[in-house]
């Protein structure tokens, strides 16, 4: 099985990632995971789903009006 484990800035495992053909392994042979994934699915509320699609209509409308996601994340760094 091929992991890859995530760490926070500070170097402690936060969590796995397994790979998508990997854990559909693991639902096959675990029925129990099945029951899990599926008690464990959130479904958007339909105000958060309008709200992504009026920020998508206004990213379709004019896609030049972006903030690059690293420098606002370095500004929210610094900030801290």
């Amino acid at each position: 099985m091929t992991l890859q484990f995530i760490h926070d800035n500070k170097g402690n495992t936060t969590g796995v990632f397994i790979p998508i053909e990997e854990w559909q392994t693991l639902k096959t042979k675990y029925n129990e995971l099945q029951k899990e994934e599926a008690k464990n699915t959130l479904e958007l509320a339909s105000w958060q789903k309008q709200i992504i699609d009026e920020r998508l209509s206004d990213y379709y409308n004019d896609p030049t009006d972006v903030t690059d996601f690293d420098k606002t994340i370095d500004d929210i760094e610094k900030t801290i």
